[in-house]
């Protein structure tokens, strides 16, 4: 029954996987060049995520200041 239920978001997240290799073009690379890109993809991401979830607060309440909302 659970099966049934994950159906349609199995397909989902297979259809945006599939778009992701057309995309990206790594249907072409071979398998270490796609590890080595993924690799770098997933760091990148993740630098990105923690720089975000770090510095938000201090541009956040640095705009908040200018704005005068917060004293």
């Amino acid at each position: 029954m659970a099966s049934m239920a994950l159906a349609p978001a199995w397909k989902q997240m297979s259809w945006f996987y599939y778009q992701y290799l057309l995309l990206m073009a790594l249907y072409v690379l071979e398998p270490w060049e796609w590890t080595v890109f993924n690799s770098m993809l997933a760091s990148v991401v993740g630098m990105a995520l923690y720089t975000g979830y770090v510095f938000m607060w201090q541009h956040i309440m640095a705009i908040l200041h200018y704005f005068e909302i917060v004293r």
